[in-house]
Order: C-alpha cells, then sequence, then structure tokens
C-alpha cells in the first residue's frame, strides 16, 4: 500500500476505501467467494435428491436415475461442497492474516515518521483504535465476509434455477415474500447508515472517557472529586445514540424477518401448491421439491441482514485506517546529507502549532561544538518546543536549523540520531528488557557495551540488584523510579555516543538523591560533547558558556551567567525568585 503524505492534516479518504485497504488480497478474496459459492450450491443437491428419491419411491419419477445413483451423487455432492467451503475459508484467513499483517505494518512504519505534534493532539484511545479495533474489525470481514455472501449467493441462485425447472409458476409464487424482505432490509441498512457515524464518534468519545477516568483515579480519589461525571456523560451519550442507531433498524428488520421466516415462506409454498394441483396444473409428489428447497432460502438471506451491518462497520474502519496511512509525515531526503563537523546553527526559526498561535518567534543561536548552551524561561516560554524542533520530532514553520552546514531536513533518521542524542524529561522505555531499552539505539550492541553505558550513567549497581539482572522487564520485574528511569534514558544516549547532546529538564521529576545521581551521570557523559540544557533550575547551568533566555517565543538575553545577572534582567529576576540570596553562590553542574 502506497504511503501518501498529504498537505494538510489528513486527505480524504477516497470513495471507495474498502476496495483500497483491501487491494492487495482482492483477487484472493474473489477465488474465495466462488468457491464458497461453488460448495454452497453442491451442498443442496442432497435436497433434489431426497425429492427425486421421493418421487421413485411413488412411482412418479420417470427419471432414469435410480435410487442408489441419487444416494451416491447426493452424498458425493454434499462432500464435495464441504471441501470446497473449507478451501474458500482457508484461502479468505490466508488473506485475512496477509492484508492485516500488511496494514499493521504500513501502519507502523508511517506512524514512526509522523510529527511528534500529531501525537499531542490526539489521545492514545484514537490511535489505538485505528491500530487494534479498526484492524480486528477488517479481520472479521476479509476472514467471514466474502465467503458468507459466496455461500448465500451460491445456495439461492441454486435454489431459485433449481425451483424454476421444477415449475416456473409455483416458484414465481413462492418466491414473493422475498421482494418484501430486500424492501425492509434496504430500509434498514439506510436508517443504520444514516446514524453509523455518530454512534462512531459517541464509540470513541466513550473510549476517550474510559482512559481519562482510569488514568486519572489517583488524582480523583485525593481530591475527592466526582470523577466520574464526564465518564457519565460519554456514557448517557454512547446509550442515547445507540438507540438512535438501533431502533429503526429494529422496526424494520423485524418486518423483514417475518416476511421471510421459514413458516411464512412454507405457507406460501402450501397455499400456492393446494390451489394448482386443485387447477390440475401439478401433482402432489411435484409439491416436495419447493417444500424441501424454498424454506432454505430464509437462512442464506438472513445472513446477507447479519454480513452487510459487519460491511458498514468495516468501511467505517477502512476510512480510519485510510486518514492514518493519509496522514502528512515528516519528509525523508532520497539522498541523505552528512554533516561537516558538529557545529549545531538555529537561523530565524519560528513556529507554531496552529496559525493563530505562534510559539516560537524568529530564533537564531549557535551551539558551538564542546561548548554548553543553555536554553531557560518561563514555564511556557516554548523551551520544550525548541528541544523538539533541534531533534527533528517536527519542522519548524519557518528558519532552518543546520548540523556540521547540513539541513536537519537533509538527514536521514540514521545519521541524524547518530549525531544527536537527548535525554528529556518525559523518559518513554519500551515493555521489554532492561537491555533492549538501553540498546533501543543500537540492538547490535554487546553486553559489555551496554554495561559500559548503564555504568557511565549511574545505573549499573541499582539493574544489578534486580532479580534478572539485565534481562528484567520494565513495570513486570523492574519497577524503578523516576531518576532511575531517567538514568536508563541516559544509558539508552550514551551507547549511541552522539558528538551534540540535547537535554531537556532531565532533573525535573528527581527528588533530591536523585538528582545528585543524574547530575553526575550527565557531567561524566557530556565531557567533551556540545551540549544544549533546557533548564528549569538555574543553579544547574550557571557554567554554561552561553545563556539563553527565552520569554513567550523570543530570546531576550543572551550571555553568561554573570553577564546576565549583571544586567537585571528577566534571568536576574527568575535567579533572585529562585531563592538565590548572592549571585556568586556555587552551583553543581550538570556538563
Amino acid at each position: 500500500m502506497t504511503e501518501v503524505a498529504a498537505p494538510g492534516e489528513a486527505s480524504s479518504p477516497a470513495p471507495r476505501p474498502l476496495a483500497q485497504v483491501l487491494a492487495p488480497v482482492r483477487g484472493q478474496l474473489l477465488v474465495a467467494a466462488l468457491l464458497a459459492a461453488s460448495g454452497a450450491a453442491l451442498a443442496l443437491v442432497p435436497l433434489a435428491g431426497i425429492a427425486h428419491i421421493g418421487g421413485l419411491l411413488l412411482g412418479h419419477s420417470s427419471s432414469a436415475m435410480s435410487v442408489d445413483q441419487a444416494v451416491v451423487m447426493s452424498v458425493a455432492c454434499l462432500f464435495a461442497g464441504v471441501l470446497l467451503m473449507a478451501l474458500a475459508e482457508l484461502l479468505a484467513h490466508l488473506a485475512d492474516n496477509h492484508i492485516s499483517a500488511h496494514l499493521r505494518l504500513s501502519l507502523a512504519r508511517h506512524l514512526m515518521q509522523v510529527p511528534l505534534g500529531w501525537f499531542s493532539a490526539r489521545s492514545s484511545s484514537d490511535v489505538k483504535r485505528a491500530l487494534q479495533d479498526d484492524i480486528a474489525t477488517l479481520h472479521s470481514l476479509v476472514a467471514h465476509f466474502y465467503t458468507s455472501v459466496g455461500r448465500a449467493l451460491g445456495a439461492v441462485l441454486a435454489a431459485v434455477g433449481y425451483l424454476l425447472v421444477m415449475d416456473w409458476r409455483l416458484a414465481l409464487l413462492a418466491l414473493l415474500p422475498f421482494p418484501g424482505f430486500l424492501l425492509f432490509l434496504r430500509r434498514a441498512l439506510r436508517a443504520g447508515a444514516e446514524n453509523s457515524a455518530t454512534l462512531g464518534a459517541s464509540m470513541a468519545q466513550l473510549d476517550n472517557a474510559v482512559v481519562e477516568f482510569v488514568h486519572g483515579m489517583p488524582m480523583l480519589k485525593a481530591f475527592g472529586a466526582q470523577g466520574d461525571t464526564r465518564y457519565r456523560i460519554a456514557v448517557d451519550g454512547f446509550a442515547h445514540a445507540f438507540d438512535r442507531f438501533t431502533r429503526p433498524l429494529v422496526a424494520s428488520m423485524a418486518k423483514a424477518n417475518a416476511l421471510i421466516a421459514p413458516a411464512t415462506v412454507l405457507g406460501v409454498v402450501l397455499m400456492g401448491a393446494t390451489l394448482f394441483i386443485a387447477l390440475g396444473w401439478m401433482t402432489p409428489v411435484q409439491v416436495l421439491p419447493f417444500v424441501l428447497v424454498t424454506p432454505g432460502l430464509c437462512a442464506p438471506l438472513m445472513l446477507l441482514h447479519h454480513i452487510t451491518h459487519d460491511l458498514n462497520s468495516a468501511v467505517a474502519a477502512a476510512q480510519r485506517v485510510l486518514a492514518l496511512l493519509h496522514t502528512q509525515v515528516l519528509a525523508q531526503p532520497a539522498c541523505g546529507q552528512q554533516p561537516e563537523g558538529f557545529e549545531l546553527r538555529v537561523e530565524h526559526l519560528s513556529h507554531g502549532y496552529c496559525e493563530q498561535h505562534s510559539v516560537l518567534k524568529d530564533i537564531s543561536f549557535t551551539l558551538a561544538p564542546g561548548t554548553t548552551t543553555a536554553i531557560v524561561g518561563p514555564s511556557g516560554s516554548g523551551k520544550s518546543t525548541l528541544a523538539r524542533l533541534l531533534l527533528r520530532f517536527f519542522d519548524p514553520d519557518q528558519g532552518c536549523i543546520t548540523l556540521g552546514g547540513a539541513d536537519l531536513r537533509q538527514l536521514d533518521n540514521a545519521t541524524l540520531y547518530g549525531h544527536l542524542g537527548f535525554v528529556l524529561q518525559d523518559v518513554r522505555l519500551l515493555r521489554a528488557s532492561i537491555r533492549e531499552n538501553i540498546a533501543l539505539g543500537r540492538p547490535d550492541a554487546t553486553q559489555a557495551e551496554i554495561e559500559a553505558a548503564a555504568q557511565v550513567a549511574n545505573i549499573h549497581q541499582r539493574i544489578l540488584q534486580l532479580p534478572r539482572g539485565y534481562d528484567a522487564v520494565i513495570d513486570d520485574d523492574a519497577l524503578l523510579s523516576g531518576g532511575e528511569k531517567q538514568r536508563l534514558s541516559i544509558a539508552r544516549a550514551v551507547l549511541i555516543d552522539p558528538p551534540v547532546l540535547v537535554l531537556d529538564e532531565p532533573t525535573a521529576a528527581a527528588d533530591a538523591e536523585q538528582e545528585v545521581a543524574l547530575l553526575d551521570a550527565l557531567a561524566r557523559f557530556a565531557q567533551g560533547r556540545s551540549v544544549l540544557v533546557i533548564a528549569h533550575r538555574l543553579e544547574t547551568v550557571v557554567h554554561a558558556e552561553q545563556i539563553l533566555v527565552l520569554d513567550r517565543g523570543v530570546i531576550t538575553e543572551r550571555g553568561t551567567h554573570t553577564q546576565l545577572l549583571a544586567a537585571q534582567g528577566l534571568y536576574a529576576r527568575l535567579w533572585r525568585a529562585g531563592g538565590h540570596a548572592h549571585p556568586s553562590t556555587q552551583a553543581a553542574q550538570p556538563c
């Protein structure tokens, strides 16, 4: 499947989203449907065989086929039909396995290229729904819908053809309830389609409310808040949408089901047969095929209703999957450049998450090799946004960032993150072993290299205390504190050995004891590297060669710690607000 980067957040899905999503397995599904149709038609032969045997035994058949031959043919056709339907199911499930794996891998690869800002604007349940729930909905369609349609159509066409051959007049009369069924079915499907979008939106709101309710439970309990209010609103909204979805659907389907109930169909057949016998148009024995076969049409047609409902759900799922696959991605260079040196330059950088709100405005500075630059400022001034732009989690609206003279947009990911290491305040660890988490950027690293990185990060001894050491699994038998997780992320960066290091408030979530260990690890790791520190606590950056003061997205001051204190500007006010009575106070340095 081709992944297309659209100019907007997400392009409009194709007019036929399901056909587009299932294109790789369309041929397999068509063959599966034909096999299922053939199998269903053959499976009806025993009913015709019973009617034929009845005619032979009652002496009302002039056919040359004997009872034994009819029995053998019926049994052979039954087994052949079962075999063909089994092959159809096998082929459909193989197609389902292929398309499910294809879609999951395509979505995962695509999401790896989506800007980080895209995720921050959505809840995790939205992404989970496309990756898991919608793929599961498509699984039901691929594995069962086409073979079910094949079986239903094969059985209906074979039965109708057989009845028309037996007596076209009674056949037409026996089929009278079925157009009415199709009429009410169409009304039901139209009613369901009109409200399916509202139902889907209500389901998404309910999913989000559940996640929010569960994650916020500790805070709600601590403050005695009525945390189930939004959850109740979401539940009530879904219940209302479900009622609007099902009420017209149920009314139409009740009428449709009544029309093709076996008793209804058989009653029509018997009334028509009674009239035709009285008129001398047919004999009682000739009615036997209609009594046996006509009620058998009811089940396939009822099956069509259920699988058509699955089709509506699958179309909505396919639309969401396609929308995700068409989400704008960060462009990758066709032929990546190589940096010449490690100087990091930011030139006239501006960025905003929406057109009405600019977070950064005309930012310019240079991070010279082997030096430390600190970014400080009030909360909400754009410090973390700047750090993520430097790591190319998303691209700036204006300006550029270069590393060794090469624009970050012209570096492939392997080159970029081989030169730029980072430790962020929001640590993300995989539910995998300690070893796998440290070696995330270098899966081929040896055990000795992993342990050496852990020692630099001051986390090696803590890992050895775990029951399974480096084989311990995060959040399973490796329950780490916030500071320990930070040191694990430092070890991950150490293993890559990048010449440029970006630190975004790495000690923000650490207590006093953990902070000492973190600062010591960072000091050892940063030696000889170019370091950019996003700092909240000013005492951690007083030794930086360059301090940039960011306020409302603009660099308002720059200089050393001493120079900025002497200027008596925003930096000096932030320093005094932190309780620092003497400008000459000595402080720990992370790098």
